[in-house]
């Protein structure tokens, strides 16, 4: 099986962090999304939403979207002990509910920021630079969720690592392109990110 990937891209990175985590290398295929290589027939029929990255696995069957390649790379792999999805129904929804957070509260809007201001996409749709900045400030805010919760946690869901820290921490890690860096108003947040970035499954993807 194969993962066609822009490696650098947050969402890239997440699969690439989480394949470390459970000791599982996978063949990667480079995609080059800035010239537009995603966006051509070939890449959509098998990518259903024409994004990076997805897995193709042996047969031809491809997979798309970070979270769902990450369920079935574990799970095929032997899932480890535990595993960053949870392990007791209780732990399981509590790590759902704060990874869906992460993904609504901080992908989402950061990612609207980027594109808008940055406007490296305006060949391809439409950029709106106040929409872009208002996307930053509700990034920003919504930060403050996640500083109370680590400084009464080691992590973000609770007291272990899940695959709710991989992605925020992807995603901080990628705010850096709209001039966002953790400071002293987020210490909690500042001290978790450095102790993230210490971890050996995320120092392998560094470029």
């Amino acid at each position: 099986m194969k993962i066609y990937e822009f490696p650098i891209a947050p969402n890239a990175r997440r699969v690439s962090i989480f394949l470390a985590e459970i000791g599982l290398e996978v063949e990667r295929v480079n995609v080059d999304i800035r010239g537009g290589e995603n966006l051509t027939q070939e890449f959509k029929e098998k990518a259903a939403n024409g994004l990076i990255p997805f897995l193709e696995l042996d047969d031809g069957t491809c997979i798309c979207e970070s979270v769902a390649i990450c369920r079935y790379l574990e799970s095929v792999h032997g899932q480890p002990e535990p595993s960053l999805f949870g392990e007791t129904p209780l732990e399981m929804a509590n790590i759902e509910m704060w990874h869906r957070m992460v993904e609504f509260q901080v992908m989402i809007p950061l990612l609207q920021a980027f594109r808008n201001i940055s406007g490296i996409y305006q060949d391809r749709e439409n950029i709106n630079q106040e929409w872009g900045e208002e996307s930053k400030q509700r990034f920003i805010d919504a930060l403050s969720t996640f500083e109370v919760q680590l400084g009464n946690n080691a992590f973000v869901a609770g007291d272990r690592f899940s695959v709710a820290d991989i992605t925020l921490w992807s995603f901080l890690n990628f705010a850096r392109v709209i001039k966002f860096k953790l400071d002293d108003q987020t210490p909690n947040l500042a001290h978790w990110f450095e102790s993230m970035k210490a971890r050996p499954s995320i120092m392998s993807t560094e470029p």
